[in-house]
């Protein structure tokens, strides 16, 4: 059994996972499980750069973590930086900020790396699951990427493409500081394009359409399963392995779209720092479905954190 500590910041959150790991088993036991909204990606596909405010939210979080994994005495760390920060101009100094707090550096890895963890995250225990037949599309739907993989017990293709909930929503519903409210119909038609020609890419490499099982990773994927089940706040553990249909991920993306900032803001199971990007997101995921033909998507809380544990054991 070791005990170890990962760190997945991306461009919406920074997420904190600390547990037992036994691969004899293949059991991960969570100690701590947290989550931080800091929008580090804010403004980045605008100016290319890591804004100060945003570099401040990140490092605030590292800070409350530091002390999480010294209480609990994880034994290894390992701090992964995604789309956001790969993206960035000043990114060295992210990297001497984390450097600073947590004694690691961040590895701002690749999108095919990214996906490779989001894999074995999100399949490991899924073995042995009722109608859920192989090969599996793994689909991490992030702020500024979102990641494709295909595989049975490994990877078989993925792809990273430029499609996420804050980018879409930065590029086309963001005028003058101001969110869209609600977005028009030119708007989510504009979003639209976006996520289909970013299918096209994915499936130049990655055969989406061969999958019998989609599963969903990311926020924006467990905030439509949260809604769908009408939860009266977020619960992970009724989250984790739900099914969500195709036409209630419809039903739900539509109603995203068309309500107001305050409509959005008073669902009980969304999260505050993802009101105004969780309608992109949400679209992605529908075209997805419709792309490929899915009837349901199986939603998983496990993800690129739990493949990044299991990288260390």
């Amino acid at each position: 059994m070791t005990r170890v500590a990962a760190i997945d910041c991306g461009t919406n959150s920074i997420r904190l996972l600390v547990a037992d790991a036994d691969p004899a088993t293949g059991e991960l036991t969570d100690l701590d499980r947290r989550m931080t909204i800091v929008r580090l990606g804010q403004g980045v596909d605008r100016t290319g750069r890591l804004a100060p405010e945003a570099l401040e939210r990140t490092f605030a979080a590292c800070r409350e973590y530091a002390e999480v994994i010294k209480e609990h005495g994880a034994e290894r760390l390992r701090f992964v930086a995604t789309s956001a920060s790969r993206d960035a101009e000043n990114r060295e100094e992210f990297v001497r900020g984390v450097l600073d707090i947590l004694g690691v550096e961040p590895e701002v890895i690749t999108g095919d790396q990214e996906a490779e963890f989001s894999f074995t995250g999100a399949t490991k225990e899924l073995t042995g699951c009722a109608g859920l037949a192989r090969p599996y599309l793994v689909v991490d739907i992030g702020g500024g990427s979102t990641e494709f993989v295909v595989g049975d017990d490994h990877v078989r293709a993925a792809r990273s493409v430029d499609v996420g909930c804050v980018r879409m929503t930065e590029r086309h519903l963001v005028h003058g500081g101001e969110v869209s409210d609600p977005p028009t119909e030119d708007e989510i038609a504009a979003i639209r394009a976006d996520i289909e020609a970013a299918l096209d890419l994915a499936e130049q490499s990655v055969p989406l359409r061969e999958a019998h099982t989609l599963v969903g990773l990311a926020g924006s994927v467990t905030t439509v399963s949260a809604i769908a089940q009408e939860l009266p706040a977020y619960d992970s553990a009724r989250i984790h392995h739900s099914r969500v249909s195709r036409d209630r991920v419809r039903e739900i993306t539509e109603r995203l779209l068309r309500s107001t900032h305050a409509e959005r803001a008073a669902i009980p199971s969304l999260h505050p720092g993802r009101v105004d990007v969780i309608g992109a997101g949400a679209l992605v995921l529908l075209a997805l479905m419709e792309r490929i033909g899915a009837e349901e998507v199986v939603v998983s809380e496990h993800d690129i954190l739990d493949g990044i544990a299991w990288s260390l054991a």
